[in-house]
């Protein structure tokens, strides 16, 4: 899946040549490249709860819409395929409407706390949920409070991981506890600790 055959347009590769980056960037447009999603990138847009898309609307312009959930809610079909439910929101339904149009999107999928970022382009098929209940039934988060629209589906046509300069680290309240899990503990037991010795001073 050449991500950099999709991405160097003619317009890209001129400036890569103004700039002194087109025979770096040649190499890697030629050289070899994974025919579909390995382990790696499987296990990262499986733990994701969120990402960015991009799709094309009719005036040309691109729309860029967040979209999140429990982690997981982006599963994997397999190595070319990623499907979700899309959940109601405030139905303004510009990305499904420009799917309807031009089914080209692009994914930005972000791990804040490592600084890894993976871009991926894909063609976007809106499937109704009577259409196929089983997928539904695959793709359905059921234990995360939603209501169920429809369903969405990737056909990948290319990724790449992208470098971290400049990605700032943030963390989810969630992570955060876990982090200081620990600590917390520890503390609380010398809190304890310090009680007693307290107690036994006072007798």
């Amino acid at each position: 899946m050449n991500y950099e055959h999709i991405a160097f347009t003619d317009a890209v590769k001129k400036l890569q040549e103004k700039h002194g980056s087109r025979s770096a960037y040649a190499r890697m447009e030629s050289g070899s490249y994974e025919e579909g999603l390995t382990e790696t990138e499987i296990d990262f847009i499986s733990s994701r709860d969120s990402f960015y898309m991009a799709s094309i609307s009719q005036s040309g312009y691109p729309y860029i819409q967040h979209r999140g959930g429990p982690k997981g809610f982006m599963k994997v079909l397999d190595e070319f395929t990623l499907g979700m439910v899309d959940f109601s929101g405030n139905r303004q339904y510009i990305s499904v409407g420009n799917a309807a149009d031009n089914v080209k999107v692009s994914l930005i999928m972000m791990d804040y706390p490592q600084r890894a970022r993976l871009k991926l382009f894909a063609d976007i098929r809106i499937v109704q949920i009577q259409e196929e209940p089983e997928l539904f039934e695959q793709l359905d988060p059921s234990e995360y409070k939603h209501k169920a629209e429809r369903m969405l589906l990737f056909s990948l046509k290319g990724y790449n991981w992208n470098c971290p300069q400049h990605i700032t680290p943030r963390y989810t309240l969630g992570e955060i506890e876990a982090a200081f899990a620990e600590r917390n503990v520890y503390v609380q037991s010398l809190e304890e600790e310090v009680g007693r010795l307290r107690n036994g001073g006072d007798q």
